[in-house]
């Protein structure tokens, strides 16, 4: 999924003419933090909250600003996970996008992000979740799925988190099954080591207790 087809039309930039308390009012309507500056269709930089609070002075026009923000966008072209790395990088809750001359075609926003993600990591789709940690070397994906699919299973989607102060990493499984008892026992049985694992098909409140502190412990 690349990032021209996230863009949504909703969310309007500012022009330099508009003032600190323009972006402010209209940060609260979008509930964002930040906002898009654009002279005609050129994209000028992004332009946060804390710019706003800092400069001290929210009836100067926007053109007046100091931007922290210069050029935080993606090119049409990129694709989701380009898109999710510059959200985490800079902390934004909009994204814009440009084409290859750098005009600007929209933003995409955080819950925009989350949307599409869900999709891209068959997190809709009913199935159980397995955890392992390894080390980096012996990571193989082949030889995960073959386990899966030994046991009559299949892995939707996978994901990988590491820390850069150790070669141990996390792979994230999602499933398409929540009869994962017997995948557990052959990744145990293969010397694997199960992080953590749970199934669509708990309740609302162990799921969500269970998934918070994998993510807690993910640092997410």
């Amino acid at each position: 999924m690349i990032a021209r087809n996230l863009v949504n039309t909703w969310l309007l930039p500012l022009k330099t003419s508009d003032t600190g308390l323009d972006a402010l009012n209209r940060m609260d309507e979008y509930k964002v933090e930040h906002l898009p500056i654009v002279n005609n269709e050129s994209f000028l930089g992004l332009i946060s909250e804390q710019d706003i609070i800092d400069f001290n002075n929210s009836d100067q026009p926007l053109g007046n600003h100091k931007l922290t923000l210069k050029n935080p966008f993606v090119y049409e072209h990129q694709y989701i996970f380009d898109v999710l790395k510059l959200a985490s990088e800079f902390k934004l809750t909009v994204i814009p996008v440009v084409d290859e001359h750098e005009r600007f075609l929209g933003c995409i926003t955080l819950q925009d992000l989350v949307n599409s993600l869900a999709k891209t990591l068959s997190v809709d789709s009913p199935g159980g979740y397995v955890v392992l940690e390894m080390s980096e070397k012996d990571y193989s994906l082949t030889e995960i799925a073959n386990i899966v699919e030994s046991n009559n299973g299949r892995v939707l989607s996978t994901f990988l988190f590491s820390r850069p102060e150790s070669t141990l990493i996390n792979v994230v499984l999602k499933l398409n099954t929540i009869e994962i008892g017997s995948v557990l026992q052959t990744f145990d049985r293969y010397g694997y080591f199960i992080k953590a694992s749970f199934t669509d098909d708990e309740s609302d409140e162990d799921l969500k207790e269970r998934f918070d502190s994998l993510m807690n412990y993910l640092n997410i």
